[in-house]
This record gives C-alpha cells, structure tokens and sequence, in this order.
C-alpha cells in the first residue's frame, strides 16, 4: 500500500479498534485461477483473526495460503472549498480522506464444529447486542444448527503483519483540517459524521 510518512498508522491500539469498529473487511488470496477477493466478517483474538465461509467457497481450500484481510473505516470527498487557503490562494484541489487497516498473514481452515459454534455464539452475541430482544444460536433448532455448520469451514489468519494508513488531511494546516471537519458535519451523508469524528479525535491526539 502506498503511504506516505504523514499518513501512516502505526499505532497497534488504533488499528485494533478499527478492526473492531469495522470488522466486515475484504479477503485477497491467490488461488489456482489467480486472485480472488470475498468479503466476510471477522473477530480479533489476540494475534488470529477468525471468521467462516460456506465449503464452496474458493477460500476453504487455501488451507495455509498468504492472504490480504483490508479493514476499511470511515471515508469521504473533500471539497477544496472547505480549505480557508483555498479562498486565499485558488490552489487547492478535491481529495478522498480515509482509514484502512491491513492485514498481511496465512489462513488456516478449521474444521472443528465445537471451534465452529463457539465462533458464532461469539459472533452473534456481540452483532445482536444492541437488538431489544438478542437472537442467540440456541434459539434455533438443533437440528438446523448442525446442519448450517456441516456446511461452512472456520478461517484462522495468523497476523504476520499490520499496517495502517490513516488519510486526514495531515499534510494541511490545522485551519484547513478543522474546515474539512466542519464541511463533513455540514454535508452530514453517509459516513461523513463518522469521518468527522475520527479526524476530530485525530486533532485532540496533537494537542
């Protein structure tokens, strides 16, 4: 990934929680007709990342192949129009502000229903945690259970390595990184309160 100095996040802690806020990342592999991409969520524990995939799926017969996992956090436009400089000097031009995690390591196919059902018990627990009436696992039929788990395979990825590129406007001046904060409030679509917030937080940490 290209990642300019000013942009790259290296902080362990911050690329965590962009897993964690963001789990639904896109898995790159090489497979026999060359790279395929699927799109899954994942759990961090500790130094693996563990998520599922149906038996069809290309990925269930990579056991041990390298694999790309891209976490992709908040993104958005910016107007230049949102830069003070912009109104003094016309030489500025529009961007994409983003964050994304990427994690470079080997997959592991697991096979064990116990390693399985843990998974989506684990899984289900924390997505359904916020619902009035959380669903759990055991509310479906046994018999069903185990038929949805003889059809998928567990993925283990070993975190060989991580890098991070936080793209927040760092190589402007702070009155033009606070504009791009109040332009996203303003414009208020889909992701730009999210962004907003993360550049804000971005703005704190330097003080």
């Amino acid at each position: 990934m290209f990642t300019p100095k000013h942009f790259a996040e290296t902080r362990t802690e911050i690329l965590h929680g962009l897993i964690r806020d963001y789990p639904f990342a896109t898995v790159v592999a090489n497979a026999a007709d060359g790279l395929i991409a699927n799109h899954l969520p994942f759990e961090r524990v500790g130094n693996v990342l563990h998520g599922h995939v149906a038996r069809g799926n290309e990925l269930a017969r990579l056991d041990g192949a390298e694999v790309l996992v891209v976490f992709r956090g908040p993104d958005g436009y910016v107007s230049p129009n949102w830069y003070p400089t912009k109104q003094e000097t016309h030489r500025e031009a529009p961007t994409w502000n983003y964050a994304v995690a990427h994690v470079h390591g080997r997959l592991k196919v697991v096979e064990d229903a116990t390693w399985l059902r843990a998974l989506l018990e684990r899984l289900t627990g924390h997505h359904e945690a916020t619902e009035p009436q959380p669903w759990h696992v055991g509310d479906a039929p046994a018999d069903y259970v185990e038929k949805m788990l003889r059809a998928i395979v567990g993925l283990a990825i070993t975190v060989e390595r991580i890098e991070g590129k936080y793209k927040l406007s760092q190589n402007h001046p702070e009155r033009n990184r606070l504009g791009v904060i109040a332009g996203l409030r303003r414009r208020g679509g889909d992701g730009d309160a999210a962004l907003a917030a993360l550049m804000a937080r971005q703005e704190e940490s330097n003080t």
